[in-house]
């Protein structure tokens, strides 16, 4: 008896626990993607009179996906800049995201990348700022 409570709390705690240490969080498939993500010349593509550039690069480790994007400082207006980014973003490959309804999603677009569905989206300025951030996952979950 004492043997297979053993047992039994071993498997309980012990499963979780592996699946935690082996499986759990970011790795080296997520960071592929995120190389071949931040490899995008989109995220260099400043319209004319931006300011310098920030470029960040994170994983999140519960849900596995990548987000890779710029931000800069912008005076011009925010049609200017999603007017900019539907330029570059078309001469770089991506398309605008259509919904269901088949109605597209303003500075929302998407590109085959790394083997998954990436979305790019492009927004701002808000308080100066624009944001323009790649987002993907193995999964194929649909972003912006």
């Amino acid at each position: 008896m004492t043997a297979a409570v053993a047992v039994s709390g071993l498997l309980l705690l012990g499963l979780p626990a592996l699946y935690f240490l082996a499986f759990y969080g970011c790795g080296e498939q997520e960071d592929q993607l995120a190389e071949v993500m931040a490899g995008e010349t989109v995220l260099d593509a400043v319209p004319e009179g931006a300011g310098p550039k920030d470029r960040y690069q994170e994983c999140d480790d519960d849900d596995r996906f990548v987000v890779v994007g710029t931000q800069y400082r912008y005076d011009g207006s925010p049609e200017n800049a999603l007017q900019h980014y539907e330029e570059v973003t078309r001469a770089d490959g991506w398309r605008p995201r259509i919904t269901a309804g088949g109605e597209t999603v303003p500075g929302c677009f998407t590109k085959l990348m790394g083997g998954t569905t990436a979305y790019l989206d492009a927004g701002g300025p808000h308080d100066g700022l624009v944001q323009v951030e790649i987002v993907a996952d193995r999964a194929n979950s649909q972003w912006c």
